[in-house]
């Protein structure tokens, strides 16, 4: 087996690194692989951002994760982990089963290519199911509470999947926002 296990952290990853944080058991007899990856931003680019790195409402967040279903045996071969061996397999806070691996940069073996999992934002306006129902929740906004973020007038989602190699992101154009300013107090209200 190529990968070794536990060579990152969730604590200690880095932009342009990503991280295989585990395994989960789910219906099927599958496994949900659960990818990490703190993604270059644009706050490279946000002088606000830059200016109050060190105010945590200021952050940029933290990694951003992807799921991707696999059979036991197939994800083994390819990542070069058992995930047969039942011996290191536990149960998290919420009850599921999980075997930790926080493995960095985690590399797939395809013929003679090797490609590493990285993970893939794709925004868009098509809501899923789940998505429509929970608009609230799923909606991109503009902060944690902030005004909702449109496109086009409509309300963007953003979406993750596990990709090889380079992420194609796929970021929509935000609408502007109108913004008044009460002239007695130079509040801004969005």
């Amino acid at each position: 087996m190529q990968n070794a296990l536990n060579t990152g952290s969730l604590q200690t990853l880095t932009a342009g690194n990503s991280l295989l944080v585990n395994a989960r058991k789910v219906a099927g007899g599958k496994v949900q692989l659960e990818l990490a990856e703190v993604l270059n931003t644009s706050a490279t680019n946000n002088p606000l951002a830059m200016f109050n790195k060190s105010d945590d409402r200021f952050s940029q967040g933290g990694a951003r994760r992807a799921w991707l279903t696999a059979e036991p045996e197939d994800a083994s071969k390819l990542l070069g982990i058992d995930l047969s061996d039942t011996q290191n397999w536990v149960v998290d806070d919420m009850g599921r089963t999980i075997l930790p691996l926080n493995v960095l940069n985690p590399k797939v073996q395809v013929g003679e290519n090797t490609h590493t999992l990285r993970v893939e934002v794709v925004e868009t306006t098509t809501p899923t199911e789940w998505q429509a129902a929970n608009i609230a929740s799923a909606a991109k906004r503009a902060g944690r509470d902030g005004a909702y973020i449109t496109h086009q007038g409509k309300y963007v989602f953003s979406n993750t999947r596990v990709c090889f190699d380079k992420a194609n992101h796929i970021l929509l154009q935000s609408d502007a926002r109108q913004s008044t300013v009460d002239v007695n107090t130079g509040e801004i209200f969005s």
